[in-house]
């Protein structure tokens, strides 16, 4: 064995036991709850120390979801609420029961989609949601770059300019791909995803389109996000009123928020209070 091959296999070994002790999970031990990052309403259940009551996540940290949605139905409207909600935490009932938990962490937003005019209309959303301005807040419009370019960008941006990351948002996901129906392109893209949720041990929210005609996400995209998400929120036109989109809960590794829908009002979007059944009655 020569001295290349003794000082490839301490490499290995180095580099192996570091996987072993980022992998290794022992079954007896205890894991907590992962610690939630955007939550909608609560659940409560009985244990043998009794009842306990947990906000019901849309999101946890060191964890990711993606928003799926024809086009043109308001899935930015929809990624301008989360926003305001994390960053603000509780926005009174425009947010309905969703809450942020960011306990002072930083929001970054990456839109591919969009020139600069409309990504600046839509990150000066949150700021009109709110009525203020707010710290730790990123907003970056990279149409002009190529996918590559993009995928690498924000790689550099978390490692370098973000102190604490705790909500990312990358809409959409897809223009990360040159292709969405290639394998290894949208596999790359995937295993990115899982690397930074963990990295930085913040929830990541991706926007991508669903397939014409089908509630399928676009692409083998779509199909690995779909295996590897911890939530798979759906948006859909109201089919009694127009004036609604609904919020539905598709996929989920948690406890499955119930349905919920918002509308837009004066330009900004809100969860509007529909009566209960009993309101009805009364």
């Amino acid at each position: 064995m020569t001295d290349e091959d003794i000082d490839k296999r301490e490499t290995d070994r180095m580099y192996f036991e570091q996987l072993l002790n980022d992998s290794y999970i022992d079954p007896s031990e205890e894991v907590e709850y992962p610690p939630v990052a955007i939550s909608m309403g609560t659940y409560s259940y009985e244990t043998r120390n009794g009842k306990k009551t947990y906000p019901i996540p849309l999101g946890t940290y060191g964890n990711f979801s993606f928003i799926q949605a024809p086009p043109k139905v308001g899935k930015s409207f929809f990624v301008s609420l989360l926003t305001t909600v994390y960053l603000k935490e509780n926005i009174g009932s425009r947010g309905g029961d969703m809450r942020g938990h960011r306990n002072k962490r930083e929001v970054v937003h990456f839109d591919t989609e969009q020139g600069r005019f409309h990504a600046s209309k839509m990150f000066k959303r949150p700021l009109e949601i709110a009525g203020h301005g707010f710290d730790g807040y990123h907003c970056h419009a990279l149409r002009s770059m190529s996918p590559t370019t993009r995928l690498n960008y924000i790689d550099w941006y978390l490692e370098t300019q973000v102190e604490d990351a705790g909500l990312v948002i990358i809409d959409g996901i897809a223009d990360l791909c040159n292709n969405v129906n290639c394998v290894e392109e949208s596999n790359r893209v995937v295993q990115k995803v899982m690397e930074w949720t963990e990295k930085y041990d913040c929830h990541m929210v991706l926007v991508i389109h669903s397939n014409f005609g089908s509630d399928k996400p676009t692409g083998h995209l779509g199909s690995f996000l779909e295996k590897k998400t911890e939530n798979q929120i759906q948006l859909e036109k109201n089919a009694t009123n127009k004036n609604l989109v609904d919020v539905i809960c598709k996929r989920t590794r948690n406890k499955a928020f119930d349905q919920f829908s918002f509308s837009i009002n004066k330009g900004l979007p809100e969860i509007p209070h529909l009566p209960s059944f009993n309101e009805i009655l009364s």
